[in-house]
């Protein structure tokens, strides 16, 4: 049994770990597993993974360079002076239809966006690509726990600007049950966030709460109790939906910064941070 076979069966339920099938995407999980625990030097870690969109549909909406933009805004907010923790961040950066751009690894190893190396022309797995990013998170951290370090997660979903139209392995449900089960496990943070298309209701392709409902609730002031009821598995109070224009789509990734930012202060910070969402 591989090392990652065994970080996600020590971990997942067993029907988790049948729906996941951990050999059949091993391989994918591994090149984003990245630097050994030996060489971190930190007392707790925090790692900060996104996925964002590389469809084709990006480009075509005039949105290719916002969301290099927001990428790169992220790495320059985990690694300014604000953030205490940057030596204990790792992050990882994965494209939605499987590129890793980089491994877990520390800030200063972090890969910008550019023209080189972003091109976005192909389609939206969105939910087979979640179940790996997913799968890759919690094997990162399991090697840590065992290794005796804290650590902490905090995943972004994201950015994308369509709902899931080519996925081949993994379904909708299988996504709910695995951030579900990430989620009980206390030390996850995991967040969507979806460029409005003008025709997906992105609260429910993450959370099974209609944008209607979401938006009552925060207006009644109960958005914080709210919790996932159907699509991925994600709470309402951490989904995002930036109108499609640069400035949106670049403030809205501010807002992820500083979330995680937050989260990797301290354990007080990153429940207080999760339990508060995007406005917290």
């Amino acid at each position: 049994m591989s090392s990652v076979s065994a970080a996600l069966n020590s971990v997942l339920s067993p029907d988790m770990a049948t729906i996941v099938n951990i050999e059949d995407i091993g391989q994918q999980i591994q090149a984003g597993i990245g630097i050994d625990v030996a060489d971190v030097q930190a007392s707790e870690v925090t790692l900060v993974t996104e996925m964002p969109d590389d469809s084709g549909s990006i480009r075509f909406a005039g949105n290719t360079q916002a969301v290099r933009d927001g990428h790169n805004l992220l790495l320059d907010a985990l690694g300014g002076s604000k953030n205490k923790q940057k030596e204990g961040t790792l992050i990882h950066c994965r494209y939605l239809n499987g590129f890793v751009l980089f491994p877990f690894v520390p800030l200063s190893q972090a890969i910008r966006m550019d023209q080189t190396n972003y091109d976005p022309n192909l389609g939206t797995p969105l939910y087979d690509q979640a179940m790996i990013i997913l799968a890759t998170v919690l094997a990162k951290a399991r090697t840590f726990e065992d290794s005796g370090v804290p650590c902490r997660t905090v995943t972004l979903l994201g950015p994308t600007d369509g709902a899931d139209e080519s996925s081949r392995k993994y379904q909708e449900s299988d996504v709910f049950k695995m951030v579900t089960e990430m989620l009980q496990m206390e030390n996850h943070i995991i967040a969507g966030m979806g460029i409005d298309d003008g025709r997906t209701d992105f609260y429910e392709v993450y959370s099974g709460w209609t944008k209607r409902e979401v938006m009552k609730a925060k207006k009644d002031g109960t958005l914080d109790s709210l919790n996932a009821k159907g699509g991925m598995g994600v709470q309402p109070r951490w989904v995002m939906t930036p109108s499609s224009s640069p400035s949106e789509i670049r403030k809205a990734m501010g807002m992820f910064s500083q979330s995680a930012i937050r989260a990797s202060q301290s354990g007080v910070n990153f429940s207080q941070t999760a339990a508060g969402g995007f406005g917290a």
